[in-house]
């Protein structure tokens, strides 16, 4: 990525401290206590879902180790540079950007903490965002530098935790909250992922990972509970096919999910247009055909 001096276009916050994307307006942290959960595959759907809503929308990939946001969003092509800036690339309506299209494929990142702070650093001050209303920023698992990072770097709108039902996965998700808690973070919901599976033949439900412990945790912990949404091998197939399920299959309850948690994150931050559902109905009427259902 290019070595570039901060633009002079950057404003400061009311404690003085240099604000790196001012014309965004929420910034949002998707997190996860481990990985394996699904955090990612929440990431993408929720940005489509939100822009598909009439927000302008922005998906920053900060897992700097395992970046997997340009496959997902079907993006191949490096982003420009414009006037020693960074253009975002854009797909599905989400503009996005990821250590992912400056880094081999096949070379691993092994990198310490100081040059994954600079790294995510660059990824806020060196790209020509716009105006947002939300930028999303798809975490690393755990509770490491580089979440630490971006708690210094800008101020967060809040934190959204991904997690399945089962207890060890829940058990990591406490971790996580409690550390957005101490650098004064407001946590957001959580999402259970992976929540139960339906027979695509028999239609019978099986809860893989047991059931209802995102729920429980959101309870113990008093924050909100934004939805579950249930495992299907389509999620993985557009994943695979950089065409989020959102788009790929709308019909689908897992779409569905993930569009009742996007309607309470717009309600939540009043962004939400008295004209979403219907805007929502009629793009997706256009999608329908090409995808065929």
């Amino acid at each position: 990525m290019a070595d570039m001096q901060a633009g002079t276009s950057q404003q400061q916050d009311s404690q003085g401290k240099t604000n790196l994307i001012p014309g965004v307006k929420h910034v949002i942290a998707v997190s996860s206590g481990k990985g394996g959960v699904g955090k990612s595959t929440v990431s993408v759907n929720l940005a489509v879902a939100l822009g598909l809503r009439g927000a302008k929308v922005g998906l920053l990939d900060a897992d700097i180790y395992g970046p997997n946001i340009p496959m997902m969003m079907g993006v191949e092509k490096t982003p420009e540079q414009q006037d020693g800036k960074i253009t975002p690339a854009e797909s599905h309506g989400v503009k996005l950007i990821s250590m992912g299209f400056f880094v081999p494929e096949d070379q691993a990142v092994v990198w310490r903490g100081p040059m994954v702070h600079t790294a995510i650093q660059q990824l806020f001050r060196d790209v020509l965002w716009g105006d947002l209303d939300f930028l999303l920023i798809d975490l690393p698992p755990g509770t490491g530098d580089a979440q630490l990072t971006l708690s210094q770097l800008v101020p967060l709108a809040g934190a959204i935790t991904v997690t399945t039902p089962q207890e060890v996965a829940l058990h990591d998700v406490r971790k996580g909250m409690m550390m957005f808690q101490k650098v004064n973070v407001p946590l957001l919901g959580i999402v259970e992922n992976m929540s139960h599976f339906v027979c695509g033949h028999c239609g019978e439900r099986t809860e893989i990972f047991s059931y209802g412990g995102g729920e429980r945790a959101a309870d113990t912990l008093g924050v909100p509970f934004l939805g579950r949404v249930p495992i299907d091998p389509a999620i993985r197939e557009g994943g695979d096919l950089g065409r989020p399920l959102v788009i790929a299959d709308p019909d689908s309850p897992q779409a569905k999910a993930f569009h009742e948690i996007a309607a309470k994150i717009a309600a939540r931050f009043g962004t939400e247009n008295q004209d979403g559902p219907s805007r929502i109905e009629s793009l997706l009427k256009k999608i329908r055909p090409a995808s065929g259902n």
